[in-house]
């Protein structure tokens, strides 16, 4: 295990900076056999600052190589959130020879005198796989005279109308964009009044068309709800479904009321998806920042603050009517699972007596049990904490509750129990749960449920067990694998984190 897996709470297969804050993830593209991530970055600091781009990359999603800053503030301010491409075409005439990745992205500047924000977006390019980046000379290509929030551009390429198109937040709604080249946008339309939740202010929007378990696909738009003082969830996703005509999006009848969630935990925030994944895998790629602007700048980290969700997998379902997000880890995981516990129809006692010789602290667990009783499992247990995750049969509702996890004092809103519910179940309920030093992230129900929530252990936290209020056979099957070896990062230098 490396020294830096070692310092206290840091993941052993969530990605987090090497060193200081670190926040939403920005400009996911692959390209030439790696996934790039890049992320919102102060480079001077534990909490939020001047903002910079991070980079690192990976070939499986789960090894990463943090590279050197991608982007630093400039004349026209810091670099806030966006979103990269690849510009197969040269459609912007950055590159001769090869195609290469251009940066969309928010250029946020004070005004001195004033204290007047402006946010505008702006280009960079790279013609060495994302090594060296170079701004577009005539940025800004993007102003808006009115909004004072105008930021977090994700941009696509539609190849029905062979145009770029942007999704950008606005305050209160998303505008759509569209241009030839990435540098010259027209207004196409506006979405948002009257749609979904507006607690917060909206923030890094997503645009995208995935394929549904039944065939054909749908589009769904993504959208964050930034920090609101009146609402204790904080910040959180939402997400829309509807259809694209590439210039405006018209959502289905049921994505018109009330806000849909993405994920029911309180630490999954400005997620958005990668670009230009290749046709041959075909899969919607997701990674959120795991993390809420309630207490983000107040965890009790060492020497880093700010990590990401597992990547994920999306799909798309049909329930009564109404089209549902589907979430899963990536697939990748399989590859460094290690199975130390395998049971079946086995009681709450039996299954506790074989967990317990288990010293855990980054695995998952799958387990299918019965839902006629209240049953749960205690995560990261030490003599008087752990979180806990579980299913309450008389609400119908799986839940983290993580009141006792450990540090929970830096925030009155950081401790609490987390819950969604889950009706239809016609048989056992399906648990996938991803444990990390410092997270637990619920898969439940194939994926219709999703909850991330963040823990803070006060000691070395091990332990795993299983609660029940009945003995009977609750437990159709249980499996643990443990999630430690195989995986690393290594820092810009070379060397292992």
């Amino acid at each position: 295990m490396t020294t830096m897996h070692t310092q206290n709470y840091r993941g052993t297969y969530h990605f987090s900076p090497r060193e200081n804050w670190m926040n939403d993830p920005n400009g996911m593209v692959y390209f030439q056999g790696e996934y790039h991530l890049f992320f919102q970055y102060h480079p001077f600091g534990m909490t939020w600052g001047p903002m910079h781009w991070g980079h690192a990359v990976s070939k499986d999603l789960l090894t990463w190589e943090e590279l050197p800053v991608a982007l630093e503030p400039d004349e026209h301010g810091t670099i806030f959130s966006g979103s990269a491409v690849v510009d197969w075409n040269n459609t912007t005439g950055f590159f001769e020879e090869e195609p290469g990745l251009v940066a969309i992205f928010t250029h946020h500047k004070e005004l001195p005198d004033t204290g007047k924000v402006t946010q505008y977006q702006s280009l960079a390019f790279s013609k060495d796989k994302g090594r060296t980046w170079m701004k577009y000379e005539g940025n800004p290509v993007l102003r808006h005279e009115s909004y004072v929030d105008f930021r977090d551009p994700k941009v696509f390429w539609h190849e029905p109308f062979s145009q770029w198109v942007m999704i950008i937040a606005c305050g209160q709604t998303v505008c759509l964009y569209r241009s030839p080249n990435l540098k010259e946008w027209t207004f196409a339309s506006e979405f948002g009044q009257g749609m979904g939740s507006h607690d917060g202010v909206w923030e890094c929007p997503d645009l995208f068309p995935l394929p549904t378990k039944a065939g054909g696909s749908k589009w769904v738009m993504i959208v964050s709800i930034g920090d609101n003082p009146e609402c204790v969830e904080g910040s959180r996703i939402q997400y829309f479904t509807g259809e694209f005509d590439g210039e405006r999006f018209v959502p289905d009848a049921r994505s018109k009321g009330e806000a849909r969630w993405l994920d029911y935990g309180r630490d999954n925030y400005a997620g958005v998806t990668w670009s230009d994944i290749p046709d041959e895998d075909g899969r919607r790629l997701f990674i959120g920042w795991m993390s809420n602007w309630k207490y983000a700048n107040l965890t009790p980290t060492e020497g880093y603050r700010g990590a990401m969700t597992a990547p994920r997998e999306l799909q798309l379902e049909q329930w009564n009517g109404e089209w549902r997000l589907i979430q899963q880890p990536v697939r990748e995981i399989t590859k460094v699972q290690k199975e130390v516990l395998s049971l079946s129809q086995t009681t709450a006692s039996e299954a506790s007596a074989k967990l317990s010789s288990l010293q855990l602290e980054s695995y998952e667990i799958h387990a299918r049990i019965y839902t006629a009783h209240d049953i749960g499992f205690r995560l990261q247990t030490g003599s008087d904490e752990g979180a806990i995750v579980g299913w309450n049969r008389t609400e119908a509702k799986v839940y983290v509750d993580r009141s006792r996890s450990g540090i929970t004092n830096f925030h009155p809103d950081f401790p609490g129990v987390h819950s969604a519910s889950l009706t239809g179940l016609t048989g056992p309920l399906e648990l996938r749960i991803l444990v990390d030093r410092s997270s637990v992230e619920v898969f439940a129900d194939e994926g219709r449920v999703v909850i991330t929530d963040l823990i803070y252990p006060s000691g070395v936290t091990t332990g795993v067990s299983v609660i029940a209020e009945s003995e009977q056979p609750v437990i159709e099957s249980l499996a643990v694998y443990d999630l430690s070896a195989g995986i690393q990062t290594v820092s810009m230098t070379g060397k292992e984190k």
